[in-house]
């Protein structure tokens, strides 16, 4: 499919978005040539528009090569990957996020002159952008959606490689995507006008759009903010884990069914948080099998920007262990630890530490995990662990397998043959959390009956 420039594709996109004009929508541009698509939606469904900002972060000696994305609030995607590969040292890369951060800040005065920007809290967050190339960027910006309220977001482009699609669709809760070309090699050979879109057009486009958003009828959000549910219904609700030893809190979603056995306590991986796609996924199959979940950040938005902090487990786990502390206070029930990447050792960790302080953790179950990085603490975890890994991430099936050999609890581990280290391929998150339901499930009816 050819366009003949963004704003009739903008024009086709409307057209397929049309069913979301009922909920309440707010459309965000993608800046530069994601506005002009954006105003043909927001015109087309009367709906306001704004840009929704996000910068790439280049690998300081080969500025082109993005090592990941930064967007407002705080928000942060890192390929740890690229960063070892650039073998650039931590200055160098900190050096480019505070770069990137201070564009963003002028970016935001530049394109809103002084308006403040269009909330979307509760709302349906439609993310706009002229095409795809790699979906780092388009990622970011929907998890800064995410992370600013919007209930429900939707990405939506006019054309987008085949393999960048399918891993974004399965980060956002709609994508609506014109065309995905099997031969594709850029976003502007889709267009017969790609020219660039000036910063001048870009404030233009945002006065002319003046619809304001509507105060009522709000989207119900995935985790509304309830704390008087009566104990007979389930429990959803956003909670803050106090840490006082730090000094913060951290906000998280806790969602409780009637009569659940236990609860499983999410710890995320770097460069990651609550609102992690494939977390949430296996957060809702545990749900739907009447488990309780609680997803929260384990870092504050400052302090994520300190690439050090993601990998300092220990901190990592005393925070998890203060959620546990929580959770114990509010359900009294078995409590278990899903934990992905970086948080699997956190996970570890507390688990390790809640069995010396006699408060012992039912179940643990590791996504694509480092428990090698829980290396002091692995021969003093008691609780259950189920290690899962992808058969093609083999660095990390070798790590595990290590680890495996130093824990002297109950233990497996699960190699799901063909996926990767995200499970991007199809089943194979379906296939861990079908595995992660049933340990916890075994574990805390287990746990319950000593």
């Amino acid at each position: 499919m050819m366009f003949a420039d963004r704003a009739e594709a903008g024009r086709l996109l409307a057209a397929q978005l049309e069913h979301l004009r009922n909920e309440n929508p707010v459309v965000l541009g993608l800046p530069r040539g994601g506005v002009p698509v954006a105003y043909q939606v927001a015109r087309a469904l009367g709906a306001p528009l704004d840009v929704i900002l996000v910068r790439k972060l280049g690998v300081p000696s080969h500025r082109e090569l993005g090592f990941g994305a930064i967007g407002e609030g705080g928000v942060r995607l890192v390929h740890e990957h690229i960063v070892a590969m650039s073998r650039a040292d931590d200055a160098a890369l900190a050096a480019v996020e505070r770069t990137e951060e201070a564009e963003l800040r002028r970016q935001a005065e530049r394109f809103r002159r002084g308006r403040e920007r269009v909330p979307v809290e509760d709302r349906t967050a439609i993310v706009v952008d002229d095409g795809i190339a790699t979906g780092a960027t388009a990622s970011v910006a929907c998890r800064v959606a995410r992370a600013q309220g919007a209930a429900k977001v939707v990405l939506a482009v006019p054309v987008a490689p085949p393999d960048a699609a399918a891993a974004l669709r399965v980060e956002v809760d709609e994508l609506v995507c014109l065309s995905t070309p099997a031969a594709f090699f850029a976003v502007g050979e889709w267009y017969e006008d790609f020219s660039q879109t000036p910063d001048s057009e870009v404030v233009d486009l945002l006065a002319q759009n003046t619809v304001p958003a509507r105060p009522h009828d709000p989207v119900e959000p995935a985790y509304p903010s309830d704390p008087a549910d009566p104990p007979e219904t389930e429990i959803r609700r956003e909670v803050e884990i106090p840490v006082p030893s730090d000094r913060v809190r951290l906000p998280g979603d806790l969602r409780v069914p009637a009569g659940a056995p236990g609860i499983v306590a999410f710890a995320h991986g770097s460069g990651s948080s609550r609102h992690s796609p494939r977390n949430r996924a296996v957060a809702t199959a545990l749900n739907e099998a009447g488990l309780g979940t609680l997803l929260f950040d384990l870092l504050t938005p400052d302090e994520e920007l300190d690439r050090a902090n993601v990998f300092d487990v220990e901190t990592l786990a005393r925070r998890l262990a203060e959620a546990t502390r929580v959770l114990r206070r509010e359900q009294r029930v078995p409590v278990g630890y899903f934990g992905a990447s970086t948080g699997a050792a956190a996970a570890l960790w507390a688990a390790a530490e809640g069995s010396a302080e006699g408060n012992g953790i039912a179940a643990v179950v590791s996504r694509g995990g480092r428990p090698d990085l829980a290396g002091p603490k692995l021969g003093d975890v008691r609780a259950p662990t189920l290690l899962i890994v992808g058969g093609r991430d083999e660095t990390v099936v070798d790590l595990n397998r290590q680890a495996q050999s130093r824990m002297m609890c109950e233990n497996r581990l699960a190699v799901i043959p063909g996926a990767t280290h995200l499970f991007e391929e199809p089943g194979a998150l379906d296939a861990v959390s079908d595995l992660a339901r049933d340990w916890f499930l075994d574990h805390f009816k287990a746990h319950s009956g000593r």
